[in-house]
């Protein structure tokens, strides 16, 4: 199969197209700059120069694939939904099955209690509202795949992770809010990689897909783990302090919506086999 990408010089979509080569497939991939090209070319796949706003050339390179996998994104670019949307108008342009990349934070706070791909989302109240509305353009696609992921960790990487690692060392504290006893799903990057992989073999129609081991991690645990792996304390913040100091990020700090992940069980036999976050946290990538 022929596999056109974005992202693949990037943390997830490396590992996707790690995958994905290893399995067979031949994989080509958007290229911003010379060293997102050196990036993707030494994983194996066929650069395909431009970015997201190159609408005529991601249009083309999807006519030219099997499928489409979208794990690009720039959480802290402004006009992000802008760019995506008329991304994702390239990709159904082509009528290729689409695979897109979502989060689990476009979920409600539900406190603790699971979250299925069945329960409301809503742009409005959501921290990822973008997110919300690129999966419903996507899901116009006949055959497109949403993958709702948690917290992605491994291999010494993750964005929330990486900043609290980098606050830990430069200021010898990590912070978590009041009891820090809010509980989130994570998901290794070879096993959500995997899952990827599962869902470019087997296309099923429209599909939202939670992505997510059965752990279940308090976050005053993650943040003591990163301490002690960086040599810093762990402490606690009350939600006023967070606010002062984190922002509209304290919110997404105390939240708690644990994905279930019996769908892609289910539809794929997924099985996460990598060790837990915690764990590699504090004995595997991170130290």
């Amino acid at each position: 199969m022929h596999i056109f990408m974005t992202g693949a010089s990037g943390y997830l979509g490396g590992v996707v197209a790690e995958h994905l080569i290893k399995a067979g497939h031949e994989v080509s991939a958007l290229a911003r700059s010379d060293a997102s090209e050196a990036r993707v070319t030494a994983l194996g796949a066929k650069a395909v120069r431009g970015d997201l706003t190159s609408v005529d050339a991601l249009r083309e390179a999807a006519r030219s694939s099997d499928t489409v996998i979208h794990t690009a994104v720039d959480y802290m670019n402004p006009r992000m939904r802008e760019i995506e949307e008329a991304a994702l108008d390239a990709f159904l342009a082509a009528a290729r099955p689409l695979i897109y990349t979502s989060t689990g934070l476009v979920y409600p706070d539900t406190g603790g209690e699971p979250v299925t791909e069945d329960t409301p989302t809503d742009p409005e109240t959501s921290p990822q509202p973008w997110k919300v509305l690129g999966e419903r353009q996507a899901l116009q696609a006949e055959n497109a795949t949403v993958i709702r992921a948690a917290l992605i960790y491994g291999r010494g990487g993750s964005g929330l992770l990486e900043g609290m690692f980098a606050s830990a060392r430069q200021n010898g504290v990590t912070v978590y809010v009041e009891d820090g006893a809010n509980e989130w799903s994570s998901v290794h990057v070879d096993d959500l990689a995997s899952l990827y992989a599962a869902a470019a073999a087997r296309p099923s129609g429209r599909t939202i897909i939670n992505a997510a081991s059965r752990t279940r991690t308090p976050m005053r645990d993650i943040a003591a783990a990163v301490a002690d792996t960086a040599g810093a304390e762990a402490i606690s913040l009350t939600r006023t302090e967070a606010c002062d100091l984190l922002g509209p990020f304290a919110d997404v700090l105390t939240r708690s919506s644990p994905l279930d992940p019996t769908r892609a069980e289910t539809n794929y036999d997924w099985r996460p086999t990598a060790p837990p976050l915690l764990t590699d946290l504090r004995t595997g990538s991170y130290t």
